[in-house]
């Protein structure tokens, strides 16, 4: 696995008072931060009034910190990245709120899956994800992915692009790196 993008605890709005709900004291008055831990953390006024987190609590998911980080990824994509079109859909099975979203207009859907990052995740549990979560390819020989959006305590959430299988990397914009002997060697490698 891959980290995708750094921190991306910027993207999220700030509590009135002017504090993130991820640090010190957040709207909930319990928040994450104010505990060191999850507890409590849907509980801002701004948050629980926000319709899309109130879309979010209504769908099948039990887990109130996995729909709560889905939320800090929600606002971390539409708000500090500019996606569209984030949607979030409930996988009941699974008992997560994923979002469906778009980098760019013309791009087609990913698949964001928020986890909280105290939560751990076996490879059968991956492998689950993976089948349960990602939308179906178009083509046939595109594998299966997902995006693991990791969301510790402070609000800061690192993403991780994952597929069913190995994914080979597109030749490097940069001439000289394809005339590079060493580029070419790898590549040779690579489609054996």
């Amino acid at each position: 696995m891959e980290a995708a993008a750094g921190p991306g605890g910027s993207g999220v709005c700030p509590a009135p008072g002017g504090t993130d709900p991820g640090q010190g004291s957040s709207a909930a008055g319990s928040g994450p931060g104010a505990q060191g831990s999850w507890s409590g953390a849907a509980g801002g006024n701004w948050i629980t009034a926000h319709p899309t987190f109130t879309e979010m609590m209504s769908l099948d998911v039990s887990d109130s910190t996995q729909v709560y980080a889905a939320f800090l990824v929600y606002l971390d994509l539409l708000e500090g990245r500019n996606w569209h079109e984030v949607q979030p859909v409930g996988v009941a099975e699974l008992q997560l709120v994923c979002l469906h979203a778009r980098a760019k207009e013309q791009e087609g859907l990913q698949v964001m899956v928020p986890v909280p990052a105290h939560i751990l995740i076996s490879h059968e549990r991956l492998r689950e994800i993976l089948k349960k979560a990602s939308l179906p390819p178009e083509d046939p020989d595109t594998l299966l992915s997902v995006t693991l959006a990791i969301v510790e305590t402070d609000s800061t959430i690192v993403y991780y692009k994952m597929t069913d299988g190995f994914v080979m990397l597109d030749p490097p914009d940069d001439t000289e790196d394809v005339d590079n002997k060493q580029w070419r060697k790898k590549r040779k490698k690579l489609f054996k």
